[in-house]
């Protein structure tokens, strides 16, 4: 029986890497996308966000299976639990990078304005979120709970850009009216980055409780897991 479980969660981390990859280029397509208005990449995470999706319900599916096959106990459900509550978060992931897609593909700006993309620190903003996906990751790859705690430091930066990003964004309308309807819709874009930062912590979250046991969601950030959270 042990052999065997321990295939299987071989096989539910190898989907769940694949998923991640998944989400990580979606991710990186949609960045690259808003900044570039290339509309027939945003159109490639459009199609692919059905991947996303279909490969969800597939580790929820295998997940099911070991719980009810296996019984899995102590570590062993810890992982799984883990795994299944990453795979929803990953999911979400596909859904901001599909969201964000749509802002180049609905944008009727031939460009995004290079010195609003600039101090908006829109490109440092994709480059965050996508580090912070990348670092939880390799957390997970080497069940290091330092790394993963690590993330959680990364998420006051995309705090800290998208509270920016409305001023500079109102002061633009001021000057360019016109813009006004694609300001907006930028808006939306921050925001979703935001969120996507939001949703690697909670993966950040779930790979400190699979190695360590600790529950950290709802618990507020100790010093010892958030140690430059002034809050």
């Amino acid at each position: 029986m042990v052999k065997f479980i321990e295939s299987e969660l071989v096989l539910l981390k190898k989907e769940i890497d694949e998923m991640w990859t998944l989400v990580y280029n979606q991710l990186d397509r949609a960045g690259e996308a808003v900044l570039t208005l290339d509309r027939e990449l945003a159109q490639q995470v459009l199609v692919r966000e059905r991947r996303v999706n279909a490969f969800e319900l597939k580790i929820d599916s295998d997940v099911e299976d070991i719980i009810a096959l296996y019984n899995p106990v102590a570590i062993d459900l810890r992982f799984v639990l883990a795994m299944l509550k990453i795979n929803t978060n990953l999911e979400r992931l596909g859904d901001f990078a599909e969201g964000i897609a749509r802002f180049a593909i609905n944008c009727k700006e031939p460009a995004l304005d290079s010195e609003l993309v600039k101090e908006l620190r829109l490109e440092e903003m994709i480059s965050q979120v996508l580090s912070m996906l990348e670092l939880a990751k390799k957390a997970l790859q080497e069940e290091s709970q330092e790394m993963a705690t690590t993330v959680f430091a990364k998420d006051n930066l995309l705090d800290e850009i998208t509270a920016d990003a409305t001023a500079v964004l109102a002061r633009y309308i001021g000057k360019y009216p016109e813009s006004a309807l694609s300001c907006l819709h930028l808006v939306s874009v921050f925001r979703k980055l935001e969120r996507s930062g939001d949703h690697i912590t909670n993966i950040a979250e779930e790979i400190v409780f699979f190695i360590d046991a600790k529950v950290l969601k709802h618990s507020g950030r100790t010093d010892e897991y958030y140690p430059n959270d002034k809050k």
